[in-house]
């Protein structure tokens, strides 16, 4: 792998995480937003991740770099809560909440953020290595 591969890889990294960054974002925008239908209401989303290989026909299968899939709804159910005094309640009374959990929003906002920092660390590293590689004829 050439030294210049690295930044192609590491932005398919970043750009990866930019989208779980967005989508944890969306998600805990929404975490309290209350609805009178289940269909109305909010499911939280995540993004899918897959690789990129190398040479999708080769055995070996070497990956250089990582691709979004799409973004997938939660299937956990959603949250049905008793709140008459809510505009948002039908007729018996009930709303129905989105099924975000904002602990494990937290994590994941925490995790993208760190490895975002990561590949822009190896991104200024590979930098480096070649800008001594240049000084080395002087």
């Amino acid at each position: 792998m050439s030294l210049f591969n690295v930044f192609d890889t590491a932005g398919t990294g970043m750009y990866a995480q930019s989208v779980r960054l967005n989508t944890t974002s969306s998600n805990l925008a929404n975490a309290n937003s209350a609805s009178s239908s289940i269909d109305q209401t909010y499911r939280a989303r995540q993004p899918v991740f897959g690789q990129i290989l190398k040479d999708p026909y080769a055995s070996d299968g070497t990956a250089v770099g990582v691709r979004v899939l799409g973004v997938v709804e939660s299937q956990t159910p959603l949250r049905r809560e008793y709140n008459p005094g809510n505009p948002n309640a039908d007729a018996e009374g009930y709303v129905y909440m989105p099924n975000v959990n904002v602990v494990e929003e937290m994590a994941n906002m925490i995790s993208a953020s760190r490895s975002y920092q990561t590949n822009v660390e190896v991104m200024n590293t590979a930098k480096e290595m070649l800008m001594r590689t240049l000084s080395l004829g002087q």
